[in-house]
């Protein structure tokens, strides 16, 4: 049987940069109605099974109720708790890929719900629909294509290997340990607290780690892409040490939110090589949002690696 998973994030789009600036807000009914169109147009291919993640809003389960008799593939929710945190995301992507063999997985969020599906789908491809805040790594899909996509892939209509593009990630590690990762931007901020985790105040921000940085990006990564654009076949990042007396680039950190930041040195970083963290005690932010709190005695650095996960190119 083919198969294909669906990740829906409720949380997706409503951080506190939603009200600090004038990000797209795409609502939980509107999300729903996404999940239809990739429904739709998985049927329409010859799907035979999808698997959804359960969710606290009910995504996954309003949108089947809204297309009673009108879909011949078989679709249900993983049997897993739905928690409300982003441990949802990587719980349903390891047991639609280790359990259930989807094909591929469709994610509806921003950064950071890609980040946690990331952990857990293995070398399984992602097609990501952009609904969160910030969205470098989902793209601006509509859902009967995305659906559409999915299907051809499912249903072996092309070679999964030949348009899979695989993805960069940054590793933290502590240590020399690794122990977490972020798909576009480490931050290292002057917070001793992660708060409402969401970052968007340019003036605590002392050092970013980026895995690319094109003009085009909203968000922490934007700052590169602003000082020093690259192309997505570029095989390295940048690491920023800001403040001082630097040079001053104009970037939009968020939606909406464009700030001045003086950028007093650029380092490239390459593919598998670390740079140490120079700040604390600090907080990192992974893709946004404020998560790890960095000690003084404490040894932390980035590197960038090749192995993110692939997007389906569609």
């Amino acid at each position: 049987m083919t198969s294909v998973g669906i990740i829906a994030n409720p949380a997706a789009g409503k951080d506190i940069r939603r009200l600090v600036a004038f990000g797209t807000q795409i609502d939980n009914h509107e999300k729903m109605d996404i999940v239809r169109r990739v429904l739709l147009g998985l049927d329409a291919m010859g799907v035979d099974r999808v698997w959804m993640m359960p969710d606290t809003f009910g995504i996954g389960l309003r949108a089947l109720e809204g297309l009673k008799g009108r879909l011949r593939l078989q679709a249900s929710l993983l049997q897993m708790p739905a928690e409300g945190s982003a441990e949802d995301s990587r719980l349903a992507a390891h047991l639609m890929t280790a359990q259930e063999g989807v094909a591929c997985i469709i994610t509806l969020g921003g950064d950071g719900t890609n980040r946690a599906v990331a952990k857990g789908c293995g070398r399984v491809p992602l097609i990501p629909i952009s609904t969160g805040t910030n969205n470098v790594f989902p793209r601006a899909l509509e859902g009967t294509t995305a659906g559409l996509a999915a299907g051809v892939a499912a249903t072996d209509g092309v070679r999964l290997q030949e348009y899979s593009i695989p993805t960069r990630k940054l590793l933290v590690k502590r240590n020399g340990e690794t122990i977490d990762m972020a798909l576009i931007d480490v931050a290292v901020t002057d917070d001793l607290f992660t708060g409402t985790k969401a970052i968007w105040e340019a003036s605590r921000i002392k050092e970013v780690f980026t895995s690319q940085g094109r003009p085009s990006n909203v968000g922490l990564s934007s700052i590169i892409g602003c000082f020093r654009p690259s192309n997505p076949e570029d095989l390295g990042g940048a690491h920023l040490v800001l403040g001082g007396e630097g040079q001053r680039v104009l970037a939009p950190i968020a939606p909406g939110l464009i700030r001045s930041v003086s950028i007093r040195r650029c380092s490239p970083l390459r593919i598998g090589q670390a740079a140490e963290i120079s700040h604390y005690p600090s907080t990192l932010a992974l893709d946004g949002e404020r998560e790890i709190y960095a000690a003084p005695g404490q040894h932390f650095s980035v590197e960038l690696s090749p192995d993110g996960p692939f997007i389906l190119d569609h």
